[in-house]
């Protein structure tokens, strides 16, 4: 490493923070103030501080961005999919970083109207999203929203798309989300609160009038509450949805009367999840009622929708998590996990000979994707798996037979799966219970401990991490890296339980099963603790700061993307993005018991004297889910407390938020960065 480089040092302003008579010391809270010049100066400096420290990889990381890019294929689109009449397809121009959104009429080999060039449309922005696009019933108009911040703080617009001409009506302050009535008029969308960035009303727009004058038709007065709204599939009902972690509430409205008033489907009832899908006379309802941790689908007359009418369609099981469903007119189609695999469930109406598609690997991903009308019995859905681009699959549900529109290329002609092995292996963490991680790796690997080793994970929400392909991937295990996903508790992995067993005062499991996770790679051989990288993102970044706490001398090296690390402060401040909303998730910190939880393993609260793992530290300054402060608070409090010389790196995007750098070339220049950190440290420099 260079020498004679000093890192910034925060200078300290101590704050106290009472709460139950608890006095902590926040020597770094005046960070938190972005119109702040002392503030961005620092963040400034930080950055100048990384860029000195790795500029001996700055020719690495550009070939790693080419070698990167090389692989994919520049002038990409989607598989098309036919919609009231045109087909909808998004592609990529060689050398361009935004998609274009275009159409054809009825025909594949009809003109092109192209609909939006994001690329045009960027022009200008360092940061750009297109979101929320809608079409009208009658095909004539689109709405559009868009985001030039990161905030994603959404400005909807309407297009003719007959004339191309971008109306006047500009709507501000969204979710980006809208849906039209049937009569081509009324547009219904969500407003975006400024300071909590919480969806929390519901708006009816008429073309062409005044934003001004848009009509209030719903507001969500329970801050833990967000706010939806979309059209179900059958085109009948326009439906508000309201949900927080824990309980759900619908409000339907019939499309062709879009002046008339909302009625609630079923009324909130906490720890009453539901989701409701509209088809024929009836609608079908995925639900944890009646103690269904896993979830069942009920149904009921669509004139009779509270819950009392509700019948067992398919009941709950204990060992299968009921994720979703999909409705056709012969078929019903029922996406499972179990064992933590995805599984796709064919069922006919006539209830004769269902049966499950076939999948051989045990770390694959299969999901069904864009399936608009209820009159086919072609199934799309997409499978991959680690060794195994993605693909989008057509399946008659009849005949059974499949066709595969589209696998994703891999380009550059080296890159052949039987080259790569795929595996699950199962770590027992310390209470008894068997985790499971996949991994994927290069034929010949030897388990000698000398393997250097990314172990990835999130644990949180309930979100499960599936074992996906990724080509950028490549760069690593072509370097002789395993590449791992830990599947912790706290996800929905391997079932509603499996979430239930890593949140509010079971937290902690998230984080020891990670812990034995890693110790279970280093025992089996696969790698060593000089060798093992941790990596998170977001509340997986939240993971990360416990672990280089609780356990920093299993890990070389960690990245930790936009890491939730403040916990308490955060949750104890409802002006905060997502603060209210989160308190089924970490608990509310107003209540003792779950004060002191939090604080015994909020990363920032326990930076302790002791050796640290190398870290890169990854923020935005306009994140709007977690706070650029937080990450640059907690790598100023272990930069004055740590006691080694790992190095330590906190890169701000002053220009983007949660989801990083918003062109797909940006990301990967992003990726470049954590790679070469990763690769740098085992001293691969090529």
């Amino acid at each position: 490493m260079p020498e004679k480089i000093h890192p910034p040092i925060a200078k300290i302003i101590p704050k106290k923070l009472d709460k139950f008579g608890d006095v902590r010391i926040d020597n770094y809270f005046w960070l938190n103030d972005r119109k702040n010049p002392e503030v961005i100066d620092y963040l400034n400096k930080e950055n100048a501080y990384y860029k000195k420290m790795t500029a001996h990889t700055k020719v690495f990381q550009k070939s790693l961005f080419e070698e990167m890019k090389a692989r994919i294929k520049e002038d990409d689109e989607s598989v098309p999919y036919l919609y009231n009449g045109y087909y909808y397809i998004t592609r990529f121009e060689v050398g361009k970083d935004y998609p274009i959104y275009s159409r054809k009429k009825e025909s594949l080999s009809a003109k092109e109207e192209i609909m939006f060039d994001c690329n045009k449309l960027a022009k200008g922005h360092a940061y750009f999203q297109l979101g929320g696009l809608s079409i009208s019933p009658d095909n004539a108009y689109a709405t559009f929203a868009v985001d030039t911040i990161g905030r994603r703080i959404y400005s909807i617009k309407v297009k003719n798309l007959k004339t191309n001409e971008i109306l006047d009506d500009k709507i501000e302050n969204t979710s980006g989300d809208s849906t039209w009535a049937n009569d081509n008029k009324t547009i219904f969308y969500t407003h975006q609160d400024k300071v909590t960035l919480r969806s929390d009303k519901v708006f009816k727009h008429k073309l062409g009038a005044n934003s001004a004058d848009d009509v209030l038709v719903f507001e969500e007065k329970d801050d833990t509450f967000n706010v939806d709204v979309s059209k179900e599939k059958s085109k009948k009902y326009i439906v508000i949805s309201s949900s927080s972690t824990l309980t759900t509430e619908y409000r339907t409205l019939l499309a062709d009367n879009p002046n008339g008033k909302f009625t609630v489907f079923q009324k909130r009832v906490r720890g009453l999840e539901y989701d409701i899908s509209h088809f024929g006379d009836s609608f079908y309802i995925v639900t944890n009622k009646d103690k269904a941790t896993n979830f069942k689908l009920m149904k009921t007359p669509e004139n009779a929708t509270s819950k009392e009418n509700w019948k067992d369609l398919i009941p709950h099981r204990e060992d299968v998590l009921l994720e979703d469903i999909e409705i056709f007119k012969n078929f019903l189609v029922v996406e499972e996990r179990s064992n933590g695999l995805n599984k796709i469930r064919i069922m006919p109406w006539n209830g004769k000979g269902e049966y499950y598609l076939p999948f051989e690997s045990e770390t694959y991903t299969a999901y069904t994707t864009t399936n608009v009308d209820f009159d086919t019995d072609i199934l799309r859905y997409s499978y991959q798996s680690m060794t195994t681009p993605s693909s989008v699959i057509d399946f008659n549900m009849k005949s059974k037979i499949k066709e595969i529109k589209k696998e994703q290329q891999v380009l550059g002609g080296k890159f052949d799966k039987n080259n790569y092995i795929e595996e699950r292996i199962w770590a027992t963490a310390k209470d008894g219970t068997k985790i499971p991680i996949s991994m994927v790796y290069r034929q010949g690997l030897k388990k000698d401990g000398k393997n250097p080793l990314l172990l990835y994970a999130y644990g949180s929400y309930g979100h499960s991490m599936d074992a996906t392909f990724s080509s950028t991937r490549l760069t690593l295990l072509d370097r002789g890296f395993i590449f791992a996903i830990a599947h912790i508790r706290g996800g929905e992995d391997l079932g509603r339980q499996w979430y239930e067993d890593g949140k509010l005062l079971k937290k902690k499991n998230t984080f020891t099963d990670f812990i034995d996770c890693s110790k279970f790679v280093i025992e089996q051989k696969y790698t060593s603790s000089e060798h093992l990288y941790a990596e998170g993102g977001s509340a997986g970044g939240l993971l990360m700061g416990v672990v280089v706490n609780l356990a920093p001398e299993l890990y070389h090296g960690v990245i930790a993307q936009v890491p939730f690390v403040d916990v308490i402060t955060t949750m104890l401040d409802e002006t905060i993005p997502l603060t209210t909303g989160e308190y089924d998730e970490w608990g509310n910190p107003n209540l003792k018991k779950y004060y002191n939880y939090m604080l015994s393993y909020s990363p920032y609260d326990n930076v302790k004297k002791h050796n640290y793992p190398n870290m890169y530290v990854s923020t935005g300054l306009h994140d709007s889910q977690v706070q650029y402060w937080e990450p640059a608070k907690w790598v100023a409090k272990i930069r004055s407390i740590k006691t080694d010389n790992t190095v330590l790196f906190l890169d701000t995007n002053m220009e983007a938020g949660h989801g990083g750098a918003s062109g797909r070339f940006e990301a990967i220049k992003e990726l470049a960065k954590e790679y070469s950190f990763l690769l740098d440290l085992e001293k691969i420099e090529k």
